[in-house]
């Protein structure tokens, strides 16, 4: 237990997670540019909270010996895990009810207007395709049951660190 709360004072860890959520996203832009699949908004939100992981990685791997840096790292992290998890149920819903009247997808994302992401970065945050099309599958899976795996793995992986950092950390 004392190794898990420990772990982030140490870089590694925050280079790990921040190279693997960056992975995704550079799959993300494979599927793109190289396979043709076109990010509908709810691919281009999640891709945003993956986003927000890395720079958590980032942060924290920078910062892991000042306390701001990592419960900015530890905030960005929560967010990017849960929110991105949230937006692949609401897609997998999406996908799942294309066929009803109920069903909508917008094409243009609804950034704040001091940070229009999909015109400062067109090429990772233009959204292109349908959230209803399932364009692609593995082992059965579309690709946002697949994010909301990985989305399960870094908010369970979030919540055990940063209950057992405080747990530990209350003890005296």
């Amino acid at each position: 237990m004392n190794y898990l709360s420990k772990i982030t004072t140490t870089r590694t860890p925050w280079l790990l997670l921040a190279l693997s959520a960056l992975g995704l996203e550079l799959t993300a832009l494979f599927f793109q540019y190289s396979m043709d699949l076109a990010p509908c908004i709810m691919c281009v939100y999640q891709r945003l909270a993956i986003l927000a992981i890395v720079i958590a990685g980032i942060i924290g791997a920078a910062g892991h010996n000042n306390i701001i840096a990592r419960v900015t790292a530890f905030s960005l992290w929560g967010t990017g895990a849960i929110w991105g998890g949230l937006i692949a149920l609401e897609h997998i819903e999406m996908q799942s009810n294309s066929g009803s009247l109920f069903f909508s997808c917008e094409f243009i994302p609804n950034f704040p207007t001091w940070a229009p992401l999909h015109e400062w970065l067109p090429f990772l945050f233009e959204a292109t395709g349908d959230c209803g099309e399932i364009s692609w599958q593995f082992l059965g899976f579309s690709m946002p049951q697949w994010m909301l795996v990985i989305y399960a793995f870094y908010s369970i992986a979030f919540a055990v660190i940063l209950l057992n950092r405080l747990v530990i950390a209350k003890k005296p």
